[in-house]
């Protein structure tokens, strides 16, 4: 693979100053310019931005050191779902606590797509005003909040607030922290997305995984008699554990100051991202595989159960296709660098992905390990969303941007398939329109991942030209 350095800031220095890969962790020069080049003579840099009116693109003290970069991405990614995916597995026993019906623990499990389209959409204007570095930390404080004050909530109305406080600090690190590896990743961007997008998805099987038995274990010893109550101890360990990456990122801000990538001057503000064809299928590749993903993890054991197979082997089944996730988020940043097509991969993962909902349709209980593997399989389109949006754009800006268009949209699509898949089962009394559906979506996310898989960058489709009329 060949790129061209003088337009790819992950490759070109003086693209990108100030990023972990060309910077040591001790040097303590301070950049003085934006995205566009280094600081001229008169010392004022060589392009500016409108991070914020009067303010260069990065104003602080030192480099992040890549030692430090590894830490701060590893850890917020493993952070970034548990407090999401470990509450469906303790949802009884929060209901029966709680005392909610299925209507409202229904909108419990739709929560965190609607929150992440939601705020998602503001965490970009977030990120402006702050730096990326500084809105990251201060989206892990609310998160922290969140998830250590949700565990003593006295009623369900106390609860859904503290769960949408958590969610909505997840949120804004969904979108900002790609946009901070394009900014500060340099020559390692693709280590640190590939690391970024394992550990994500390895963040929310754990937090799935480890739900139950946390319960369980606090149960019968921190609940004081009470085995009933020991949810409350499952859901705030997250709380504890995302301390860490909330005081790495304060390290980091400390270090970068205001960071948000300038906008190179240009003749014509760049088009909105609706007029990019890159964008807006991409955001309907990761709204297809995100709905896939929050159908598996809600509703794949119960469609198991319903076919004969005992809960233990349901459960099994969905760690199946959790671990395949982790193998795609490790592999598909590097296939995205490296590949000049992602063609093949997109018809592949379109093809597991209906070959496993068709599976479940006609042999649920025969085929069900296979039918795991192939819904994984089809599940390595989420990391391919996830990396695509550095590497589908140039300046670190626009990364920025695409990755408040992608998410929030498309976990906006995402929250609409659990609820809809509910409601199906509750009117038909079966899964075969829902797994046909399911099926079919195969379909929608190939045709959208085709559509993405060349090498075409955003910064040109939204770019406007001025035309010479000399």
């Amino acid at each position: 693979m060949t790129t061209d350095p003088g337009t790819n800031p992950s490759t070109n220095p003086s693209t990108n100053p100030g990023t972990a890969a060309e910077r040591t962790p001790g040097d303590s020069r301070v950049p003085t310019a934006g995205p566009g080049g280094p600081a001229g003579k008169d010392g004022k840099g060589g392009q500016g931005g409108r991070g914020r009116p009067g303010q260069q693109a990065i104003t602080g003290r030192r480099a992040v050191g890549f030692t430090l970069a590894v830490l701060a991405v590893v850890f917020i990614a493993l952070n970034l779902r548990p407090g999401a995916t470990a509450l469906g597995p303790v949802l009884a026993e929060v209901s029966a606590s709680l005392q909610i019906n299925g209507t409202v623990a229904g909108v419990i499990t739709a929560l965190p797509g609607l929150m992440f389209g939601l705020v998602g959409f503001v965490a970009v204007s977030l990120g402006r005003r702050a730096g990326l570095s500084l809105t990251i930390a201060l989206s892990l404080i609310v998160m922290v909040l969140g998830l250590l004050l949700r565990p003593f909530a006295p009623s369900i109305w106390v609860f859904i607030p503290f769960t949408a406080l958590a969610l909505a600090g997840m949120a804004v690190g969904n979108v900002l922290v790609p946009a901070w590896i394009k900014r500060h990743g340099g020559a390692r961007t693709v280590a640190l997305m590939t690391l970024y997008s394992m550990f994500l998805t390895v963040g929310g099987s754990a937090g799935s995984g480890l739900a139950a038995p946390l319960a369980e274990a606090a149960g019968t010893t921190l609940s004081a008699g009470d085995p009933a109550e020991g949810w409350r101890w499952s859901l705030g360990f997250w709380g504890l554990a995302a301390v860490v990456p909330l005081v790495l990122w304060l390290l980091v801000a400390r270090r970068t100051g205001h960071d948000f990538p300038g906008t190179p001057p240009q003749d014509e503000p760049d088009r909105p991202l609706r007029s990019s064809p890159t964008a807006v299928f991409l955001m309907v590749l990761f709204g297809v595989q995100s709905m896939n993903a929050y159908v598996q993890f809600g509703w794949l054991p119960q469609m198991y159960r319903d076919a004969g197979l005992d809960a233990n082997l349901a459960g099994a089944l969905l760690s199946v296709v959790a671990a395949l996730g982790v193998v795609g988020g490790l592999v598909m940043p590097t296939v995205i660098d490296r590949s000049r097509t992602l063609a093949p991969w997109m018809i592949g993962f379109g093809i597991a992905t209906a070959g496993g909902w068709a599976g479940m349709l006609l042999a649920p209980a025969e085929g069900g390990l296979w039918w795991a593997i192939l819904l994984g399989l089809g599940g390595f389109a989420f990391p391919t969303a996830i990396a695509l949006i550095p590497a589908r754009s140039r300046q670190p800006h626009v990364t920025a941007r695409l990755s408040g268009f992608v998410q929030p949209y498309g976990y906006i699509v995402a929250a609409i398939g659990p609820m809809t898949v509910g409601l199906i089962h509750a009117a038909t009394g079966n899964w075969t329109l829902v797994l046909i559906l399911l099926a079919c979506s195969g379909l929608v996310m190939a045709l959208a991942g085709l559509r993405v898989s060349a090498r075409v960058y955003v910064d040109d489709e939204i770019t406007v030209q001025r035309v010479d009329q000399s």
